[in-house]
């Protein structure tokens, strides 16, 4: 099957095989908005979305709007959101994008690039997940389990994230990103671990997969 195919069309493949596995492809943060979609993400850096979902409900019960958050003491968030880890730094973060929500956009959540990673806590990936699920921006939000799903899968020989996803855009239509950065995510989690993987059993590492174990570079994990 695989035989001298091109990167192109190996990505062709493997996008198909993404959505005969995951025709729907819902959001795994609970959110009631795009502001509670904003802060879920914040909360999801170095942390497991089924973490978040766990904690949301009572942070969200006391403040699900910027107004309500900036109500509340960092350090009354920080109580709250502490099983997530880092919550001293995302405390901080969430309090203080809610009250930049309420001075400089009048408690809504901007709808750009450059605007969301202004904010305190949110890097690209944050932003991206942000504009590509709230408002249906074409994004390809790439954290280490893509990243290490592309290099196993060869789309990828980047070095870090950002080459990831560049080398990733190059590869798939723009209209599928959305879609299938998510379709990614669903199936590392179900077929691709990172530990334990029998790479003759995956579904794409069966056809596609490198021999050479992935390693990630510098403080990269996943």
């Amino acid at each position: 099957m695989t035989g001298r195919i091109g990167k192109k069309q190996k990505a062709a493949h493997i996008a198909q095989i993404l959505e005969d596995l995951y025709p729907e492809t819902p959001i795994p943060l609970n959110h009631e908005d795009d502001y509670t979609l904003l802060i879920a993400v914040l909360l999801s850096a170095q942390c497991t979305d089924a973490r978040v979902n766990q904690v949301t409900p009572s942070l969200f019960a006391k403040a699900s709007s910027p107004a309500e958050m900036v109500g509340l003491e960092p350090s009354a968030i920080e109580q709250i959101i502490k099983p997530c880890g880092l919550s001293p730094r995302k405390s901080k973060a969430i309090h203080g994008l809610s009250q930049i929500l309420l001075d400089k956009y009048e408690g809504a959540v901007p709808r750009s690039f450059e605007e969301l990673e202004a904010l305190p806590g949110v890097g690209h990936k944050t932003a991206s997940v942000v504009m590509s699920q709230a408002f249906g921006v074409p994004a390809f939000p790439v954290d280490t389990h893509i990243h290490r799903l592309a290099w196993r899968w060869g789309l990828s020989s980047g070095k870090n994230v950002e080459q990831t996803e560049k080398d990733l855009k190059r590869l798939f239509p723009r209209d599928s990103w959305n879609a299938l950065h998510l379709r990614i995510i669903f199936f590392g989690r179900a077929h691709c671990p990172a530990r334990g993987h029998d790479p003759k059993i995956c579904p794409i590492c069966a056809l596609y997969g490198r021999k050479e174990l992935f390693k990630p570079h510098k403080n990269q994990k996943g």
